[in-house]
């Protein structure tokens, strides 16, 4: 069976995730400790004990993410898997994509920690809160969502597709009135349903430019190897192993559309079968089989899980 390491983005996060893992594996808990390490602070103490508004914060989530799919990844190498000849690509969504770089080799996790804590902080600065806003829109394909945030948009309110999730599925980012009449617009062109999502910043739109711009300073800086097995990138649903063209790329992923669907059919193209969610959640290993019915999609976020596909391998 060819496989890809998938890993999840925002709103996969809940409050105790990666705790069995952190209680039960030494490899996991050094995954925890370097992030905190790296942080200066103890996220892992938000990350199991809560509260709940501050695992939310987008610069605490987007690292605690990244934690707890290091420490799942790192129990499925200690109980003898090996990603070269175990998987044939890694992607993730949004955040997920410094997951599956520090997954390759590409990152050290307290490179992915302090990047993505920057990229946190910068995506909130970008943008006052209650100025921006995102909708996923329920029922409507992708040239129909494009044709919606076209419509939406007037003068400087801003709206365009942020993340193409699956078919009928897809999110939209702007300027709060622009994206509330986004959802409208949608709902007159037959969406089955608009929903504005609880979300701090307006994320994969043109409003976050000065975020990429502190991540091209952030990534010019860090080091970064190429990966072991490709990188399926978010913004162009293709291969890359090149570092800099993957420092290139993480920029524009802060202002573009995160081609979740494209990449997924990308893979199955390149003879993947199964994807394998590392970490949080359940978001991607759902997403899959609204993609294409073909393919598989499984989700290790916990010790029982994991024992359970490394027995299957």
């Amino acid at each position: 069976m060819t496989r890809a390491l998938v890993f999840p983005g925002q709103g996969s996060q809940s409050v105790g995730m990666g705790k069995a893992l952190y209680d039960g594996f030494a490899s996991a808990k050094a995954v925890f400790d370097e992030v905190d390490e790296a942080l200066g602070e103890k996220l892992s103490s938000i990350i199991f004990d809560g509260p709940e508004d501050q695992l939310t914060l987008t610069h605490n989530t987007q690292p605690a993410l990244m934690a707890v799919s290091m420490a799942a990844f790192r129990v499925m190498e200690e109980k003898g898997f090996d990603l070269k000849s175990g998987a044939s690509f890694v992607a993730g969504h949004s955040l997920g994509e410094y997951s599956a770089l520090a997954a390759s080799g590409a990152f050290s996790i307290t490179v992915a920690a302090k990047l993505l804590r920057t990229r946190g902080l910068a995506m909130q600065k970008a943008v006052p809160v209650g100025v921006g806003a995102m909708a996923a829109l329920l029922g409507l394909d992708w040239d129909q969502a494009k044709e919606v945030c076209d419509k939406a948009a007037s003068g400087d309110e801003i709206c365009s597709p942020a993340n193409d999730n699956a078919p009928g599925q897809v999110v939209v980012s702007g300027t709060k009135q622009a994206v509330e009449r986004a959802g409208e617009i949608a709902k007159e062109m037959g969406a089955k349903r608009a929903v504005m999502l609880p979300v701090s910043a307006p994320f994969h739109c043109s409003l976050m430019a000065d975020a990429a711009d502190a991540m091209k300073d952030a990534l010019q800086e860090a080091e970064i190897k190429s990966p072991i097995i490709p990188l399926i990138a978010n913004v162009t649903a293709a291969p890359v192993s090149d570092v800099d063209e993957i420092r290139d790329l993480l920029v524009r992923q802060v202002t573009g559309t995160v081609r979740w669907r494209e990449s997924v059919l990308a893979m199955k193209e390149f003879g993947v079968s199964q994807l394998v969610e590392v970490g949080a959640g359940k978001v991607l290993s759902g997403l899959v089989r609204r993609i294409d019915a073909e393919l598989s999609g499984i989700s290790l976020g916990g010790p029982e899980d994991i024992d359970q596909f490394i027995a299957g391998l």
